[in-house]
């Protein structure tokens, strides 16, 4: 498949894929930058996910299965059909950018512009595609064509099902679509072209013979797994799972005849190079997970949390490798410049194979782990590695490009000088392809299962105790051992509680706790203050603590957040010989706030993160100020009636909530107070509740009347559920995590507000929303992600001293970036007191109110002729209204809680009026 090219210059073919492989390498540059900056990105795993699949796969394919037409029917288009070929491209790419401008830009008609541009693309694709087959003579590689054709035409279909999923879509219905587009996209439009491809590619890449029984086996696997592939998106949209069933298992049995093909190819010549191993184990990945995801719908059905779990192995595991091993061996043979060259650029691309693709695969099993498995900072530390390997493709890339582009000119140069070359950069005839012997490949998969091992434990050493290494726990006791092991079970239980909540051990004895998980929503472990943890256990999961000799009493706890001041106290009574207790006191020890683990017993004093906090300072350079516009009334009209779709993503992140103070929070998408909801009496509002937390959440929305059994219930981490209302009353209404302990949840950032407007309400010239509410801090005890220095303590509330006071998430945002109006201009502002604890008082200093709303009736009502005034909204914790006022002279004019104490810790802000 080389091309010996016997001019430095490129033209015809050359030229047309360098050309439209541009795109690939914009792609590319893009999606490393997201990958850096992927905590400012919105849906930042959307982004980088169709960055992988469009952005890199889809112009792939779309080159590289044009290339493979013209070369296996022997008919290679003319030059002037190449400007056709790259309007398709570049249609494509528009559609790309469009994608990500609507989604970013949460501007729908943009995501539907953009699935009609890619669809035509494709479609336009396919028909040429089709087209060139038609007109061919018979060829024996004539299926892989086919391949292609049915691949693109299914592309058109993905990207109507995932403008349909962009549509917001209830919770069962998103998960029926969002499994018939990834079965179009993934198994059907990039599965059927690799299926195709490696027919030829894979022996091309082994060098050596097709089996004789290949091509056959490839025309039967292509009706297979087309029709399993139509079977699976049917039974996907009725919502009928042994239909959905029945197609992925006949699509497996397609995918193992194309498994069977490569195998028997295999036996004849080993893979031995990057490009041979990286498409071995793509494919490994490909059937793995179509038999997982097989698996997954027949144990839990359409569920979208279920469907996200493979993404990983989908979007990593399989296309990535696949991808770049197919690139590793078609660059170079591409480009060309002779037999030494392409020797020469083979070797540059095949780099420490072994140890890339042994790394690259142990960190993508590992992600791929369920989240409770795997504590958050050794994924942290064993994703930043497998990227870091992924991208080694680029540089080896631009190297190996420099290679052929000498090896080039030097095939263009006179022949004495042209010989001279060869012999300085040709490599020996005894490594063909730029293979390296065996053993060097058993050193390099040594040294990737090295290194992933070593992040592994530098993931472990960050935070030892979410994993229950601690040395402490090993430390010898003072008491002689008895040789004797006593085993216990305790669970975790429903209502915050072990059981049972003591043993009694032998002073002696080792002890051997079974913890078992039986609570249906939440998260649990078990700390002991000599330093024995059981990290994080799931529902269902039983894990074994190691508590050591026991020598006296020892506390335990649970130490999520708040858990332990709801009485998840656990302890170990220490009896003598006689059964006695022995009186001694408990290991001091210090409640885990927010991560999982021991802390070392301390006397010395903790500062509060808020102590230290300049009220008069600016934001963090990366915070962005939350707008306090109230926005118009949106939501699509059905039936007459408008409905508004929202999804809150559950997400602990850190979030900055004064300068200098990053709190490790716990969000309603992303950031610290949820989404405001605005609607209008009688609109209907229905919210998909996600969580992709690490523990039991919920919501609570005060403006649905509904029994709470069901939409308020705590789901596990990865479930979801659909909260549906209707609007019947107006008022600003307080939403938030109702899961215990709330006072907890709510200070961690998980509230909001929804503002149902009165009827007949007034136009205003300006229209703003404050919610306030408060938080109480503790010191982050371990590292945590993201740079967070502080976690919401339980024990504070009880006290009413809260850390900080603020509107709207921050507690100087608003002095450093006011509210504005101009003179003469009518002003609403809603407030909602959030609480958990808190009330307010609010007032603007310089203003007087001509018009109070509070809890649904007016109390100054707008219009009423006469003297009278207000000058402040009394609210308690969830009470929540409006006032309406004019500012009759420019200035700055300060709004804050006149319960002074709240104001002086964050409770205040500016209005800028203009003239």
């Amino acid at each position: 498949m080389s091309h010996v090219i016997s001019r430095p210059r490129l033209h015809g073919r050359a030229s047309w894929h360098r050309r439209s492989a541009a795109p690939i390498r914009i792609w590319m540059g893009v999606l490393l930058v997201v990958i850096l900056v992927h905590r400012w990105v919105p849906d930042f795993r959307w982004v980088m996910v169709h960055l992988v699949t469009l952005g890199l796969i889809t112009n792939s394919i779309m080159v590289w299965s044009q290339h493979f037409t013209e070369s296996l029917l022997k008919n290679r288009l003319p030059d002037g059909s190449r400007r056709r070929q790259l309007a398709r491209i570049r249609m494509l790419n528009v559609g790309i950018v469009l994608l990500i401008a609507g989604l970013l830009s949460t501007w729908y008609w943009l995501t539907v512009l953009a699935a009609v541009l890619i669809g035509a693309a494709l479609t336009w694709h396919g028909t040429a595609l089709l087209g060139q087959l038609r007109t061919a003579l018979p060829s024996r590689f004539a299926v892989t064509v086919k391949y292609y054709v049915v691949a693109a035409f299914l592309l058109p279909v993905g990207a109507v099902l995932g403008a349909v999923l962009a549509a917001g879509l209830s919770a069962p219905w998103h998960a029926r679509v969002l499994l018939a587009h990834e079965a179009t996209n993934v198994l059907g439009f990039v599965g059927l072209t690799v299926a195709g491809t490696l027919l030829t590619l894979w022996p091309t890449i082994l060098r050596t013979r097709m089996v004789g029984f290949s091509s056959r086996i490839t025309a039967v696997a292509l009706p297979v797994m087309t029709g399993g592939i139509v079977t699976t998106v049917g039974g996907s949209l009725l919502g009928t799972v042994w239909v959905t069933m029945a197609g992925l298992a006949a699509y497996i049995c397609g995918l193992v005849a194309v498994a069977v093909v490569m195998a028997g190819t295999a036996c004849r010549r080993r893979p031995a190079d990057y490009a041979g191993f990286s498409v071995a184990a793509g494919v490994m990945w490909w059937l793995a997970t179509t038999v997982v995801i097989t698996w997954l719908v027949a144990g839990h059905g359409f569920e979208t949390a279920v469907l996200r779990q493979l993404t990983v192995p989908f979007v990593a595991g399989f296309l990535a490798q696949v991808l770049l091993g197919a690139m590793t061996y078609l660059l170079p043979v591409t480009i060309g410049g002779g037999p030494a060259t392409v020797r020469a650029a083979n070797r540059v691309m095949n780099r420490a194979a072994m140890f890339r693709v042994v790394v690259i695969n142990l960190c993508v099993l590992l992600f791929s782990l369920p989240s409770d498995l795997l504590p958050s900072w050794v994924r942290a530390v064993v994703s930043v590695l497998g990227a870091a390997v992924f991208f080694a493709f680029v540089p080896l890339m631009v190297s190996a490009a420099k290679v052929s582009v000498a090896g080039r000119k030097a095939v263009a140069a006179p022949p004495s000088r042209s010989r001279a070359r060869a012999d300085t950069s040709g490599p020996s005839p005894a490594a063909p392809g730029g293979e390296v012997p065996p053993s060097r490949h058993g050193r390099g998969a040594v040294a990737g299962v090295l290194t992933v091992a070593t992040a592994v434990v530098v993931g472990i050493a960050l935070n030892p105790a979410a994993t229950g290494f601690d040395l402490r726990a090993q430390g010898a006791s003072p008491v002689q051992a008895t040789g004797r092991t006593t085993t216990v079970e305790v669970s975790a239980e429903e209502g915050m509680r072990f059981e049972p909540a003591s043993v009694e051990v032998p002073v002696g004895d080792e002890l051997v706790i079974e913890l078992t998980n039986n609570d249906p929503t939440n998260v649990h472990d078990l700390v002991l203050a000599s330093g024995a943890s059981s990290g994080r256990v799931a529902l269902g999961q039983t894990v074994t603590v190691e508590a050591g000799v026991i020598g006296g009493p020892v506390e335990g706890w649970c130490s999520i957040v708040g858990h332990k001041s709801m009485g998840m106290g656990f302890d170990v009574i220490a009896v003598d010989a006689d059964g006695t207790a022995v009186a001694a006191a408990p290991v001091a020890a210090q409640e885990a706030v927010g991560y999982p683990g021991p802390h070392a017993p301390t006397t010395e004093p903790v500062a509060e993160p808020a102590a230290a906090v300049d009220f008069g300072a600016a934001p963090g350079d990366r915070f962005v100020t939350r707008s306090p516009v109230l926005e118009p009334v949106d939501g699509e009209v059905e039936s007459g009636r408008r409905v508004h779709r929202v999804e809150l993503e559950v997400e602990e992140t850190p979030q900055e909530i004064a300068p200098g103070v990053q709190l490790q929070g716990w969000t309603y998408n992303g950031r610290y107070m949820g989404p405001t909801l605005h609607g209008q009496v009688g609109d209907v509002f229905e919210i998909t509740l996600v969580n992709d937390g690490s523990m039991g959440h919920s919501v609570d929305f005060h403006a649905g009347a509904v029994a709470p059994d069901g939409p308020m219930r705590t789901i596990a981490p990865g479930e979801s559920l659909v909260y549906r209302f209707e609007a019947v009353r107006s008022g600003i209404w307080l939403y938030h995590c109702s899961t215990a302990p709330m006072s907890t949840h709510l200070a961690a950032g998980m509230f909001g507000a929804v503002v149902i407007d009165p009827p007949g309400l007034p136009d205003v010239d300006r229209e703003f929303l404050l919610v306030q509410n408060e938080t109480y801090l503790s010191p982050a005890g371990e590292p945590a992600a993201g740079g967070a220095n502080a976690v919401v303590a339980p024990e504070p509330v009880g006290q009413g001293v809260p850390s900080l006071t603020m509107f709207n998430g921050h507690a100087t945002q608003y002095v450093h970036n006011p509210l504005t109006a101009q003179t003469g201009e009518r002003v609403r502002i809603w407030v909602l007191a959030a609480g958990p604890s808190k009330g307010m008082s609010f007032h603007v200093v310089g203003g007087q109110f001509d018009t109070v709303y509070k809890e649904g009736a007016y109390l100054l009502p707008p219009g009423v002729t006469g003297s009278g005034g207000a000058q402040a909204l009394d609210l308690a914790p969830a009470q929540g209204g409006f006032v309406e006022l004019e500012f009759s002279e420019p200035g700055t004019y300060p709004f804050v809680n006149h319960s002074l104490a709240e104001a002086e810790r964050g409770a205040r802000g500016l209005i800028q009026v203009s003239p």
